[in-house]
């Protein structure tokens, strides 16, 4: 068995363990300081195997594979360490609930599916926009899932279903505040990333990346609206999910569209 594959498998078990003790968490009426560190501890040792992974997928003497699978297992990779760690602060539990299983299921393309996007030498300069781009799109990705689980969390509430998951909930004002501080965050780094992107790529127009950077401006764009209505006219709730959702599906589309059409219409 390959290093990437025993990485995997063992990142597959400790990020299914670690849901189990969580979904014992959300189910409990009280909760439990040791199964919060149980989880923890299994999450962060599941990361760890899931970057392993990652690290043997994409890179070989040939150089670094950045096709779909590839890329997404190593996003999966950061999104799951950024939200253990936001954890530590903030009761965010429920997130992982959405994202190990995500997580299991990119570690699973990417060991059995075999991408047939060319490998690349990565210099500096690019290595900084991939590294960027990878952090914007992994605190984005978690900025949705914090929005989708904020609109059930405000539907539920709007329609007096005080279910006992929405107990297990932080205070709809947590949840909301938490999300701007991911979108700051991430606007700060995607910009950082479209910045070196256009100092560092060369022959950007040649390489089929227009797409994926007029999709990037655009939710670039949309975010910053979004920003600047909540700190203009406080904007919250229904509008801060709407954008947020349209962002990241524009974010989305310009990836994971571009890569589709270079690697399986054009290749």
């Amino acid at each position: 068995m390959q290093p990437s594959t025993l990485a995997g498998v063992i990142a597959i078990l400790f990020y299914t363990s670690s849901l189990v003790f969580q979904a014992r968490l959300l189910r409990a009426r009280v909760q439990d300081a040791g199964t919060h560190r149980t989880v923890f501890v299994l999450g962060v040792l599941a990361v760890l195997a899931h970057a392993l992974s990652a690290g043997g997928v994409i890179h070989n003497e040939a150089g670094y594979h950045f096709g779909i699978v590839e890329i997404s297992t190593l996003i999966c990779a950061a999104i799951s360490l950024l939200v253990l760690i936001s954890n530590l602060r903030k009761p965010l539990g429920i997130l992982l609930v959405g994202l190990f299983p995500l997580a299991i299921v990119a570690i699973l393309a990417a060991l059995l599916i075999r991408s047939s996007y060319p490998p690349r030498a990565l210099e500096p300069g690019l290595a900084g926009h991939v590294l960027l781009s990878i952090l914007a799109y992994s605190l984005f990705t978690i900025a949705a899932l914090q929005a989708g689980f904020l609109a059930f969390q405000n539907h539920q509430l709007r329609h007096h279903h005080a279910a006992s998951v929405i107990r297990r909930f932080p205070p709809l004002q947590d949840m909301e505040a938490f999300l701007f501080e991911l979108l700051w965050v991430a606007q700060g780094l995607l910009t950082l990333g479209i910045v070196a992107g256009f100092v560092f790529v060369e022959d950007m127009w040649a390489q089929g990346l227009p797409h994926k950077t007029v999709f990037s401006l655009l939710a670039w764009g949309v975010f910053s609206v979004l920003l600047w209505g909540r700190h203009q006219l406080g904007w919250r709730g229904t509008t801060a999910i709407r954008f947020t959702l349209s962002g990241f599906g524009l974010l989305i589309l310009g990836f994971y569209g571009s890569k589709f059409v270079l690697e399986y219409i054009l290749a």
